[in-house]
């Protein structure tokens, strides 16, 4: 047995199979079998990593079918870190066959030429995807409102992480966020040599490379007390592996919180935006940075706007990082409820491009003409004429008419 796994199986043995995490989590209440939820796949890691249990076809299926959306972390009264053993245990099933979709998903994501090619491709594009005249796929991708670098100082005390979707999908939004800390008296850089933050492989059995963009982003940020993700999914990652890089996994915070902090301190006055937004708050924001209330609390300065949680008890939507495209039939059940308490609204902001994506897609598909913005551009949009930026268009279809 790997020592790697001794200390696995030792963070495992904490849990005490109480089951209080249960109705917590998504897949369990989907199908209520027991190897779908936590306490059901540490016992399937434990079997894998101690020897006892053979990779199978029904045993594969059912750790992969976890969102490691945490919430069972964040109930569990024995602080088992759920999310390391069920990573440890995908990475000792690591096969070429199984780790093959995410090392040439990494390779293209980690090319900026590629990132760029795609950017360009789908802002030229941007005009067929607001009218949602596109098939399948890429029904999923935002509008790309900006293909241009943003120009940011390298170094400063608070920098930005855009990550690589983001630097694809979001690079408005990393306009946005320069303006409004900007705006508040705050400098903010963004380090040009940054990289992927490693999610894609921690979750995929790849942890030496995930270890490996870790200490990029270690020396990366550097100069910087605090990192600040657009994509609560990176920042999450960046916390995690923080456990092979402590350089950097206390620096990374929760952007929307800090924003709001920073505009206590410095309050903007904003204009009215008689809007109803439905609040879709991340699992990673909620369960790993602890930030439930974090987009509300940031909105809710806007004045006439009404902020809607969008079944927030429902929990997951079902995106999961690449899950809503390996696993469409459980993400589309897992967004349902939130595409039911999106009637009405005239947009929905999240935090993380993936949960983004997802949303916008399950809106297109049920004929919801509802954008999809993250909550940093949408607060942009209230900035008052004194304070001018580029007019910007939501992540998602055609505006509302005479709303905003």
């Amino acid at each position: 047995m790997s020592a790697d796994f001794t200390a696995t199986l030792a963070d495992a043995d904490l849990c005490v199979k109480c089951g209080l995490c249960l109705p917590h989590c998504p897949t369990y209440r989907l199908t209520a079998h027991e190897a779908d939820g936590p306490r059901g796949r540490i016992a399937l890691a434990q079997g894998v990593m101690g020897g006892t249990l053979a990779a199978s076809p029904v045993l594969l299926k059912h750790l992969d079918g976890c969102l490691s959306c945490r919430a069972c972390e964040a109930v569990c009264p024995a602080k088992v870190p759920y999310g390391r053993v069920l990573d440890s245990a995908r990475a000792a099933l690591a096969t070429p066959s199984r780790t093959r979709m995410t090392r040439l998903l990494g390779m293209v994501l980690a090319a900026a030429p590629l990132r760029g090619l795609i950017r360009i491709c789908l802002w030229l594009a941007s005009h067929r995807l607001l009218r949602g005249n596109v098939p399948g796929l890429l029904q999923s991708w935002p509008v790309v409102r900006r293909w241009r670098r943003v120009a940011a100082p390298a170094e400063a005390r608070v920098a930005l992480f855009t990550g690589c979707v983001g630097d694809i999908a979001e690079r408005a939004v990393l306009d946005d966020a320069l303006r409004l800390f900007s705006a508040a008296g705050v400098t903010v850089a963004i380090p040009p040599a940054q990289a992927c933050c490693g999610a894609l492989h921690q979750h995929g059995g790849l942890p030496a490379e995930a270890a490996a963009l870790a200490a990029c982003n270690a020396k990366a940020f550097a100069a910087s007390d605090t990192v600040l993700p657009l994509a609560t999914g990176c920042g999450a990652a960046l916390r995690d592996l923080g456990q092979t890089q402590p350089a950097l996994g206390h620096k990374v915070k929760d952007l929307c919180s800090v924003l709001a902090a920073a505009l206590d301190a410095q309050p903007l006055p904003l204009r009215a935006m008689p809007l109803r937004v439905g609040i879709h708050t991340a699992c990673t924001q909620a369960h790993v940075f602890g930030a439930k209330q974090a987009v509300r609390q940031l909105l809710a300065r806007i004045p006439g706007i009404t902020l809607i949680d969008l079944a927030a008890e429902s929990g997951c939507c079902g995106a999961a990082g690449t899950a809503f495209i390996t696993q469409p039939q459980q993400a589309a059940r897992l967004l349902a409820p939130k595409l039911d308490a999106a009637t009405g609204v005239d947009l929905v902001v999240s935090a993380n491009i993936g949960c983004s994506m997802h949303l916008l897609r399950g809106l297109r598909q049920r004929g919801m003409a509802v954008p999809v913005l993250h909550p940093i551009s949408l607060l942009a949009q209230a900035l008052p004429p004194s304070l001018p930026g580029r007019s910007v268009r939501p992540l998602g279809l055609a505006r509302p008419q005479g709303r905003w």
